[in-house]
């Protein structure tokens, strides 16, 4: 009889807490009260945005970037909060379809005179800026929630940015481990070599370092000999 009555005490503090929370959730209006109506029956309201007047700019930097490689990748995350016993009161689960954009090429701000050595005998040697990816962000018009299942507490207000974060982080590392350097530096390559043959030159070699610059050989007069008179 004391285990029981034990068991219904603890079973009377969950329901008291449940209660709690719910009324709480109605009062600071977290969330639509979508228990037992379908998500189809409830009013779809237009969320309306009030822009601030004043605009801040913070920074104007020149860029000189050759983007060369663009990668689209999708990624699914699940990402949760507040799961186990207690999850029908302060869990948090959602579904996020993730579309991110990687874009990498090379900084042509380290190009420069020292970059490029052409020998006497037409060869060019170019030593191009390593590769590096300039954007890895989600493209927000296709990222989205698919799915999102709340507790009786409501939604966590951090959950859907963690996710969105760590979506950014696994859609580069994806592109990376694609090798999106590499392609980025074969297409650096591509053009650069389009452009040296549109000027004229036709032997183009890309080194990590650019040699020292030869002089093409010059021929050598030959000595002049006095001949005795006869």
């Amino acid at each position: 009889m004391r285990k029981l009555g034990q068991i219904l005490m603890f079973v009377g503090v969950i329901v008291v807490l449940a209660l709690i929370v719910w009324l709480l959730r109605q009062a600071t209006a977290l969330q639509s009260p979508t228990i037992g109506i379908p998500d189809m029956a409830l009013p779809q309201y237009t969320p309306t945005i009030y822009p601030s007047a004043s605009t801040v700019i913070e920074q104007v930097q020149a860029l000189s970037r050759l983007e060369t490689a663009s990668y689209h990748i999708e990624k699914v995350i699940t990402a949760e909060t507040g799961q186990g016993p207690l999850g029908f009161l302060f869990g948090d689960r959602l579904l996020l379809i993730a579309h991110g954009q990687i874009i990498a090429g090379i900084d042509l701000r380290y190009f420069g005179p020292n970059s490029v050595v052409i020998n006497d005998d037409g060869t060019v040697y170019v030593q191009l800026p390593p590769t590096e990816v300039f954007v890895a962000t989600l493209d927000n018009s296709r990222t989205y929630v698919y799915d999102r299942r709340t507790g009786v507490g409501g939604m966590n207000p951090q959950l859907e940015t963690a996710a969105r974060q760590e979506a950014e982080r696994l859609v580069l590392q994806a592109a990376l481990e694609d090798g999106i350097l590499d392609v980025a530096e074969a297409n650096a390559r591509d053009f650069m070599r389009s452009l040296l043959t549109g000027l004229g030159f036709k032997h183009i070699i890309f080194v990590e370092t650019v040699p020292t610059p030869t002089p093409a050989p010059t021929a050598t007069p030959a000595p002049v000999t006095n001949t005795p008179g006869p």
